[in-house]
């Protein structure tokens, strides 16, 4: 799948001659310093939000080994997908890994390890470790293999677990009243975050488009090096502060894209009379 970037405009060149400016002019330039073993944040959910030209990026600095932090892993051709097919992940922490047959194929078979978590604690896992949090209790997976431990997270070649889950810390707290049982999770902070916004300023404060919302801002917040590519890059001042969803504190490099960049849709699906409309039926 051939994937194009927009070529910069005048206009978003002198942006980065900003005092300030954290706008990078190449892919190269955005990708910088990841290295192999490096563990990445990246935002999306499904193909919503993924940053794609970023994700390719990386794909074609040959990175390798590398351990990320996900809802999932895209599917066989798009998003966190095309490193998958290319063998460059050792580790994926998620809380989703339907659609991607590859990345069942390399779990299975002991190539991939897979730390499999709710999705909620995903996502606080991001925030927590944006937000200078270590650890935190919750109820999710409480009484669970989560808690308890034994998930397998790597296979062997025959089949065996080579890498199980561990047991987790469990503690009661008076939670309204109740005498309520909590297990601790870790934060991620990650080395790097991948993250696709709407809108950027020079200074990094972020604009993100509805659902593609989704896990962004907690991979921006986790990386210790905030890497966005956005479809809008502006100057100071011209954002209305009530419309950012994350200030550009957590953000270190901005990678203008333009709009019309590829936004796969994982399964179109409409309905007949939809299609009769289209079609001049009745």
């Amino acid at each position: 799948m051939e994937r194009t970037v927009s070529q910069t405009s005048t206009s978003e060149e002198s942006l980065t001659q900003r005092p300030g400016s954290k706008v990078v002019g190449t892919v190269e330039e955005a990708v910088a310093g990841i290295g192999d073993g490096a563990l990445l944040a990246v935002g999306g959910f499904g193909l919503c939000g993924v940053p794609q030209v970023l994700i390719d990026g990386v794909l074609a600095s040959g990175a390798t080994d590398l351990a990320i932090a996900s809802n999932n892993c895209g599917v066989d051709e798009a998003g966190l997908g095309v490193l998958l097919m290319a063998g460059r992940i050792r580790k994926m922490f998620s809380s989703y890994v339907g659609e991607n047959k590859e990345f069942a194929r390399q779990f299975l078979s002991g190539e991939l390890e897979v730390e499999l978590m709710p999705q909620g604690t995903l996502a606080e896992k991001l925030r927590a470790g944006g937000s200078g949090i270590a650890a935190f209790f919750t109820q999710a997976g409480v009484g669970t293999q989560i808690a308890e431990g034994g998930l397998p997270r790597k296979y062997d070649a025959d089949g065996g677990i080579a890498v199980a889950s561990p047991t987790k810390e469990v503690r009661e707290f008076d939670h309204g009243g109740n005498t309520t049982e909590f297990v601790l999770e870790e934060a991620i902070v990650a080395d790097f975050a991948l993250v696709h916004a709407l809108k950027a300023d020079v200074y990094g404060n972020l604009v993100f488009n509805k659902a593609a919302r989704n896990f962004n801002p907690l991979a921006a917040m986790a990386g210790k090096v905030c890497i966005v590519q956005a479809e809008e890059v502006v100057g100071p001042g011209e954002l209305d502060p009530d419309e950012i969803h994350l200030p550009g504190v957590y953000v270190h490099r901005i990678l203008p894209v333009g709009t019309d960049i590829a936004k796969p849709i994982e399964k179109r699906t409409v309905t007949a009379a939809d299609t009769d409309a289209r079609e001049g039926g009745n």
